[in-house]
């Protein structure tokens, strides 16, 4: 098992929920000698108490993967707080209200941190009736393309996926759009304000 199944994360989390080395030991079938090895740095985890580890700890898997705790702060929904997350292997689009750790095809994702627009992703918008017609002239090949485009809201937002050699163009309706947001599959996320 790799280093990130920390001995520090271990006993932090067994601390912080008053538990003994004997006690989260008994819970998990284990002996105390060997958390104390695992606390130590002088062993790790077998694969199969690693479920059994997370729950004993009160955390997830993925949280004790990280080596983080998740603590979501965010008690009420505010758009400003939204992340969104891309899976580099297919492509989903996951997104949430507040801190999380996500994970897609095996793998941790980060946060997508949206950039400014750049010479070669630029996003155009016009108003046709009572809708954006949004479009950016990007390459649409097989292997470098803008995946998605969102209009990000008050209130929630709206997402068109697109996909390689379609036209890289979408509409949504005026209310209460604030920017938009576009990503390239090789450039990352960019965001653009409605002015």
């Amino acid at each position: 098992m790799n280093q990130y199944v920390t001995g520090t994360m271990i006993r932090r989390l067994r601390e912080s929920r008053n538990m003994t080395q004997h006690q989260l030991a008994e819970m998990i079938s284990v002996s105390d000698k060997a958390v104390s090895k695992w606390e130590t740095g002088r062993g790790y985890p077998d694969l199969s108490l690693v479920e059994p580890l997370a729950e004993a700890l009160g955390v997830s898997i993925i949280e004790l993967f990280s080596g983080e705790d998740v603590v979501n702060t965010n008690r009420s929904f505010n758009m400003q707080r939204m992340k969104l997350y891309v899976c580099p292997i297919c492509g989903n689009l996951i997104q949430s209200t507040g801190e999380a750790v996500v994970s897609c095809c095996g793998i941790v994702l980060p946060a997508l941190e949206a950039e400014p627009e750049d010479e070669n992703h630029r996003l155009h918008f016009e108003k046709v009736e009572d809708e954006y017609y949004v479009t950016v002239p990007h390459d649409m090949s097989k292997t470098h393309y803008i995946s998605y485009i969102m209009a990000l809201k008050d209130d929630g937002w709206e997402i068109i996926k697109l996909y390689p050699e379609g036209n890289a163009e979408a509409r949504f309706k005026i209310c209460k759009t604030k920017c938009f947001c576009y990503f390239c599959n090789k450039h990352g996320l960019f965001r653009t304000s409605v002015r």
